[in-house]
Formats: structure tokens, sequence, C-alpha cells
């Protein structure tokens, strides 16, 4: 938000210095991002003084130019040389001295010298609109009325401003500084508490503009009052439609509003000014002089007034005529058909109070982020709606000849009933942690006009109605805090912090025992949104899903039910940008509302891309399943999960193939390669793998389970091979688990080195595992008596268990 230093001085009178004002600002919640100097024209038309041309004759060495002699009000008449085709003698003219400088459209800078054009001396510049920041006209020089004297400058002429922007960043609770008068408000309850001598101005006395006995050329209906509480107008005639007043339009441009008329200036000013949108209506293109305001038909066609037409939600609140023509969406944009032209001398003048998540529904849906719509959706004041309409209907009379032609109309669902709250003093001074007491806390509270009412502990105060988040006491003490100022609460020297038992492991051990295994194994930890696209989950049960109203991000509707899509589109953004070989791991939660609106906490892990980075000394190898198991399995290591059981997934939404580790009937873990058909979605071209581990369980487990160490063997190893010809059908979890039963008092190790297939040599169904054995003592050395009658063991219950032979 922009605050215009100029026309926060309508308001409170100071004369704080920029960085003085930019603390004061930031410390009561309106944090300044910025500040830029504002000039109504670049270069504030310093230099530039009005001349009256006494000579102008053609110049001898070229026909299109003219030598001209100058009065600028000095002792001596200046020498120009001009180009314009319209230049002629008896002119007043706007002259550029010598030492002035313009600028250019783009803004470049270029300085007036003393010259000679073509062997005459030129000692200035007769100027065109363009050359001047004035407009864009450079057909010849401009002609001042003779009224203008020589040497009078032009920057008093225009009523050029200098002024002090600030950029607020204003937060979304702040409904109550969306405006000038809001932002003067605050800061003088802060200035008033804190011993400055600056107080507010009054707001200026309306006169009676409106005549509730006239008759009612229009008649009004509010069909959705809960979308509307309050909805007031009047109707006005006579306008003379034309330029608003210097003042005006140099407070709208400071803030970057651009002026159109006096008619739409008014408005926006009374907007910014006192924080009130309105919307003014031709009163003759309204049929049957009738408005309701309603819903239309999801499909409803609107032509909008930047000349879109639109498609209208059933939600839109819509403002029609008689005929239940929509002539504008409540709160946020006006209609091509129904507003003001240079032919306007009729309006119906709207000011009403529409309610806010419904404003910031349309708002976001149809993509139209305007002003009005701002303000209405973080709340605007109820009670504020009759005072803005007066206020702007009086500039109208003022400013374009206006006068009103009905009563006011003013249709409210219920009356305006203030919020009253009781503030504690000692819950107050226990939250801020400082002993302020009451008195002070009262001081606040009537700089803030809360109306305090002391009675022993509890204060009752009435809560302004433009304060539409200030719903609790805690909220009360946020802003006795803020104009107390936060630099004012008292710390200690000292920091104590205490020292809370809990169970050992704890979670949080947990989560740094896996996030260090992963960092150490060269993956780095990324965040994902929680929310994803609907689109991600056609293939899911719909009812199991947890669906949001997301007004910020339409597409964002869901909340992710697994981690594996947020997590694609870090990747798939990481991949855009050329990063192609990628280690990352994610700790956050997914969400489901099978039985109830439940979530659970998840660590995922992503590897695509190559195993190394490109060297000389190396070969590229892309990643593969193997890589991530390996992972997965270095992960389940490190927190004591060796012994878990691994069975093939033979059925996922996500994954193309993988594995799934369990204990029992609790899932562990799940691994694979993600589907192509969902990489294709997201737009990614390389192979991606994939492991979810459950939090829950792994915990659950983690407990009940011991990380051992123990020294390295002093006494050597041996390894034996073998290789097994068994049905498609067993998978390699059977063979491992046959291996550790019959050989665990000196197995050392076990891997699965080769897998082998060939209906020829093995016969239908078959396939061959070649398996790598590690045996070892950590007390003597095995003999190959003692290995040989292991293996035999193994053989056996190979030959009995799972149909397999020995490959010789």
């Amino acid at each position: 938000m922009h605050v215009s230093l100029n026309w926060l001085k309508r308001h409170i009178d100071f004369d704080l210095t920029n960085d003085e004002l930019s603390e004061i600002l930031t410390a009561i919640g309106l944090e300044v991002e910025g500040m830029a100097d504002f000039e109504s024209v670049k270069g504030g038309l310093a230099g530039v003084v009005c001349g009256v041309v006494k000579t102008c004759d053609k110049h001898p060495d070229a026909d299109r130019l003219k030598v001209t002699t100058v009065d600028v009000g000095g002792p001596e008449l200046l020498n120009i040389v001009c180009g314009a085709p319209n230049v002629a003698a008896g002119q007043h003219v706007w002259v550029a001295t010598e030492g002035t400088t313009l600028y250019t459209e783009e803004g470049e800078a270029f300085k007036i010298k003393k010259s000679k054009i073509r062997g005459q001396e030129s000692c200035g510049m007769i100027c065109a609109e363009d050359e001047l920041g004035l407009g864009q006209s450079h057909d010849g020089i401009m002609v001042l009325p003779e009224s203008v004297v020589a040497g009078s400058q032009a920057s008093d002429y225009y009523e050029v401003s200098t002024d002090t922007v600030y950029e607020i960043g204003l937060t979304p609770n702040r409904s109550d500084a969306t405006h000038h008068r809001g932002v003067a408000e605050d800061l003088a309850a802060y200035l008033k508490v804190n011993g400055y001598q600056y107080t507010l101005k009054a707001q200026a006395e309306l006169t009676q503009v409106f005549d509730q006995s006239t008759d009612e050329p229009i008649t009004i209906t509010v069909e959705n009052p809960e979308r509307c509480p309050r909805y007031a107008g009047v109707c006005i005639e006579g306008l003379q439609i034309q330029e608003s007043p210097s003042w005006m339009k140099n407070l709208l441009l400071s803030i970057g509003v651009r002026p159109i008329s006096n008619v739409v200036d008014i408005t926006n000013f009374v907007l910014h000014d006192v924080g009130q949108p309105m919307h003014a209506f031709d009163l003759d293109k309204i049929e049957d002089n009738a408005i309701r305001v309603k819903t239309l038909p999801a499909g409803s066609k609107f032509l909008s007034l930047d000349e879109v037409e639109r498609s209208l939600l059933a939600t839109d609140l819509m403002i029609c005529d008689g005929g239940d023509k929509p002539m504008c969406i409540g709160g946020v944009f006006g209609g091509a058909d129904s507003g003001v032209t240079e032919t306007t001398s009729r309006i119906f003048l709207e000011s009403a109070h529409f309610n806010a998540g419904s404003v910031r529904v349309s708002s976001t849906k149809h993509n139209l982020r305007t002003d009005a719509a701002k303000v209405f959706e973080k709340g605007s004041d109820p009670a504020i709606v009759t005072t803005a309409l007066s206020y702007a209907t009086s500039l109208l009379v003022d400013l374009a000849g206006a006068t009103v032609s009905s009563k006011l109309y003013d249709v409210q669902s219920e009356a305006i009933k203030p919020l009253e709250l009781i503030v504690r003093v000692s819950k107050t001074e226990e939250v801020i942690g400082t002993p302020m007491g009451s008195d002070k806390i009262v001081e606040i509270l009537d700089a803030l006009s809360m109306q305090p009412q002391v009675n022993g502990d509890d204060i009752r105060v009435t809560i302004p109605t433009n304060k539409a988040d200030v719903l609790r006491e805690i909220d009360v003490i946020e802003e006795i805090l803020r104009i107390y100022g936060f630099n004012q609460v008292n710390t200690e020297d000292s920091l104590q912090i205490p020292l809370i038992p809990t169970d050992y492991p704890s979670i949080s051990h947990l989560r740094e025992t896996i996030a260090n295994t992963l960092v150490g194994a060269g993956f780095n930890e990324m965040m994902g949104l929680s929310l994803i696209e609907s689109k991600y989950t056609a293939e899911r049960d719909q009812d199991s899903l947890v669906h949001i109203n997301n007004t910020s991000n339409i597409h964002l509707d869901v909340m992710r039910p697994s981690m594996l899509v947020s997590g694609l589109v870090s990747v798939a953004h990481n991949l855009n940008y050329q990063n192609l070989s990628l280690r990352l791991f994610e700790m956050g939660k997914t969400y489901s509302n099978s039985n109830d609106y439940e979530e659970f906490e998840k660590v995922t892990l992503f590897l695509t891309g190559n195993t190394a980075s490109e060297h000389w000394s190396t070969d590229l190898k892309g990643v593969n399943y193997y890589d991530i198991k390996s992972i997965a399995d270095h992960v389940m290591q490190a927190v004591g999960l060796n012994n878990a059981q691994v069975n093939p997934i033979t059925e996922s939404i996500e994954l193309d193939y993988g594995v799934e580790y369990r204990r029992g009937p609790m899932q562990i873990a799940r691994l694979g390669k993600v589907k192509d058909e969902l990489l294709k979605s997201m737009s990614i071209k390389q192979e991606v793998y994939f492991a979810e581990f459950d939090m829950a369980t792994v915990y659950k487990l983690y407990k009940g389970s011991q990380v051992t160490f123990s020294n390295i063997s002093k006494f050597p190893t041996t390894k034996r091979d073998l290789a097994l010809v068994i049905d498609q059908a067993v998978n390699y979890a059977q063979v491992e688990s046959i291996i550790r039963k019959e050989a665990k008092a000196i197995l050392k190790d076990v891997s699965l080195f080769d897998i082998y297939t060939n209906e020829e040599q093995l016969g239908l169904g078959k396939k061959s595992y070649a398996i790598k054995m590690t045996f070892g003592l950590d007390e003597n050395t095995l003999t190959d008596k003692e290995i040989d009658a292991v293996m035999n063991k193994m053989i056996k219950a190979f030959e009995s268990k799972i149909g397999a032979s020995i490959r010789k």
C-alpha cells in the first residue's frame, strides 16, 4: 500500500523527519518497506518561466527555423532559435532558460545550454507540452493566456507537487489502515501516548446534502443481505465532466492512481482518503430505474470495464438493473455498459458494505485485484457508508457543479452494533510482560477510540467498527502493545530456559537421525507445499481427499494425500533450471478424510539423474531402482530396523514397480520407480525413483529397537557364491530369509549380485539368482568344514522350502 506524506498531513500536521515517521509507522505494525520521492512533473519545472515573444523572424540559413527575442522578465531579451511551426510574435510561451534540466519520455535528462544553431545564438528553448512532461503533443509550442505575465514560474502555474511516498507492507488483518485516515488515526494514537504534541485533525463537518423530501426516482432491492449487509446511494444530476483540480490529481498520482475525470477521481479520492469504495453508475443506463443486488445463474455473461466478457459464478454478487442486466460485480469491478462517460450528466452514486469473503472469492476467481476489492476483502467499515457518501456528494457539488436529485437510500439488513469486550489489566500485563498500570492501558485504549470503562481489573471497551480483526481480548492486547511500543517492553539481562524431561528417544531425535543420515548420503532437504492440484488425484477416492476452498490460488485445491506429487513439483522446478542430478528428501505430512480428518507424518526421498557428477575419470551412469533401495536400507539400518520383511508392490497408482518394508501388519516404508504417466503429466522427461517412510510406524519400532556397535573382527572372513535356479514367483526376500535363518551364527553379509533369465537353459518360468555371502566369527577363524556344513543345510532348505536347485 502507498501512503502519501502530503495526504497524511491533511489529517495530522507534524514535522517528523522521513526516518522518524518510518520508524514510528513500522513500530505500530505498518511496516515501511521503502520510500520514494514523487514529483507531479519530473524535474518540478524548475527553471521554466513564462516568456513573451517580442520578435519572430525567419532564420537566414534555415527555412524551418525562426529567430526570436523573448522577454522572460529579466533585464534583457533572450535570443532563442525555435523550430515550432506555430511560434509568432506576441505569444506568451513557456521558456526553459539556460541551465534548466528537462526529461525525455523515457526519463533521460538533458540540460539547456547556450548554443549556436546555424550561426544564430540561442539562449534557451521555447517548449512544447511533451518537452515539459505536461502531455504527449509535439505539434507545436504551448501558447499561454495573455494573463500569464513574463517571468512567472511554470511550477506555480501548474501547482507542481513534490511528495514522499511510503510503501507499507500492509498485513491482511489491518482493515483499519487501508486508507490515509486510518493510518493517521493509528499514528495520532501513538504520538499522543508517547508525548508528542501533534494531534489528529477533526474531519470536516459536512452540510446536509441530501433532501429526504424529494421523490424516489429509483428503487433498490437487496436480495442477498448476507453478502451485502448495507447498501446506500443517492441520485445526482447536472454533472459537468471535466478534469479534477491539481491538488486532487497530484495526490492520486503520488500513490499510483491515474486521474480520469472529476467524477471518477472523487470516488477514488474518497476510497484512499477514508477507506470507503464507491461506484458511480450512469443513471440514464439503469433500466426501469431499479437496482437489484443479487446473484445470477452460473455462466451468465458480464462485459466488464476492461472490455472483457466474463462468465459469472453462481456466487458472484452482482449489481443489476431492473431488467436483471449485470452492471457491476459488487465491490470488485464495474461494467462497460453502465459506467460514467464524457456525456454523462446524471449518476447513481453507490456506497455499500459487502461481505469480505464474497468479495475475496469473486476478486480472485476473476483475477480482478482492484483497490476496492482489497479494502472489502479485509473488512470495510459498515458505519462509514453514508458518511463517505455525504463526503463524496459534497465534493461532486463543489467540483462538478452537481445537484442532489433524490433522498439518501440506505438499505440495512440489521443495525450496526459495535462489539464490546472485557480486557483485564492483569492479563494485559501478563501477556506484554511489563507492569504498565491501568492508567497507561486506559490512556492507550482512549487514544484508540475504544471508550474504556474501568471496573477494578476489568476494562470494558467498545471496538471501532473499522477494526474487523479485533474480536477477542488478546486482539485488544495486541492493539495496546502496538501503541505502547515493542521497544518499551522490559527485557531481562539473563535468559532462563526450563529443562523439560521427555521420553528418549524422542520423535525429534528420530527426525534428526534420519536427516543426518540422508545429508551424509549426499541428499538435500526441500520443503514442498501441502496443497496440490486436484487433477493429480483423479485416480484416488475423492471422498477421502481434504478439499480446500483456496481463494488465493484456485488450482491448489486439495491437501496432499501423498507427498509424491508435491515433491515432483520441486524435482520439475530443478530440472527446468538444468539441475539434472538430484538427491532430495522432505519431512512433511499427508492428509486424509477417509474416516475423519487425519494427518500422517512422512519422510520422502527422490532420486533422479546420474550417480556421480561429470568427470574425465568417471563413466556416467544413471540412477536406478537399486540405488534408491540402497539408500532406504541405509536409513533402516541407521534407525535399527534391519530385520524388516521386504515384499514386492503388486499394485500402485504412483509406482511402476517397487517394494515395501513391513513388520507384521505395519508398513514401514515403500519405494520404487515413479510411473511414467505421472512424470509426463508434470513435464518430467527422466526417470525418478521415490521412497517414503511412515514416521509413526518408524518411531514406534525405533523406540523398541537398539542400534548396537562392536569392534571390527581381528579374524579373516570367507566369501562364498551360490547360484540358485528358482521359480519366477519366488522373490529375493524369501531367499535372504532362508540364508539368515540357517547361517545366522556365522553370517556377516549377504547380497544379490546377478539375476539371470533364459528359458532355453533354465526352463519355462525359471530364473537364476547369484548370491554372495560373507562368513566370519569374532572369536576365531572359521574352517572350511564349518562353512561347508552351513552351506549344505542352506541348500537343503532352499530345495525343500522354495523348490530351488543349485546351478552348476
